[in-house]
């Protein structure tokens, strides 16, 4: 299982990341992003945290952490800025908090976290085609998401995703243990969002191992 879109208490999870880490390693995950939510009011000590607890739990556990933020609910002129800001204070993933169908988003965030150059939007809800296209030829990719009420929008995302051929993940957007999913589940969901076995098995070995190899060099030059 990989899942790179996962919270801890550093923003509004409910578990210390050792505690995430080993939940997961113990479900089988083989790769976890922690990816807690961030504005410019916390970016400095959540990112200072988590590139610590990730380094130091790498070489204690058998699995592979990658520490990141998801710029959540920010003024859409903040995100060219704090993308790379977050890039310089060691973020190996950054996500931007999309257009969920579930929250007040502003309207825009999905266009100006994909000109930012986020590694994934996450939930994009009822994203625009014109947003998939640029998201596509920006090599951005496309949330499949396990959450309850982010998942609305997930066959929209699927659809207009493999017309233009953006990326897609598909994550858990966890916030507590309950969230954690099986791949066998995460599997179920993106089936559930229209995709076929075959395009998510090339989702799994080619699309999110890309991103994994990328997010993961990115730490160890850290």
């Amino acid at each position: 299982m990989i899942d790179l879109h996962t919270h801890t208490i550093l923003s509004d999870g409910c578990l210390v990341p050792s505690e995430l880490v080993r939940r997961a390693h113990v479900m089988g995950y083989k790769v976890l992003g922690i990816t807690d939510h961030v504005d410019r009011s916390n970016i400095e000590h959540v990112l200072s945290a988590l590139v610590k607890v990730c380094k130091d739990l790498s070489k204690k556990v058998d699995i592979k952490l990658i520490p990141g933020v998801e710029l959540t609910h920010i003024p859409l002129e903040d995100f060219k800025d704090l993308t790379a800001y977050a890039r310089s204070l060691g973020a190996c993933l950054v996500i931007g908090h999309g257009e969920t169908l579930s929250e007040p988003v502003i309207s825009g965030t999905n266009r100006a976290a994909i000109e930012a150059g986020v590694d994934i939007v996450a939930h994009p809800g009822l994203i625009t085609a014109d947003d998939v296209k640029l998201a596509a030829s920006k090599g951005i990719y496309l949330e499949i998401s396990a959450r309850a009420g982010h998942c609305l929008g997930n066959g929209h995302v699927a659809r207009l995703g493999l017309q233009y051929g953006t990326g897609f993940v598909v994550n858990t957007d966890s916030h507590g243990p309950d969230n954690l999913i099986t791949r066998e589940k995460a599997t179920n969901i993106a089936l559930g969002a229209g995709l076929t076995l075959e395009q998510i098995k090339d989702i799994i070995n080619n699309g999110t191992a890309c991103l994994v190899k990328k997010s993961l060099e990115r730490f160890a030059a850290i």
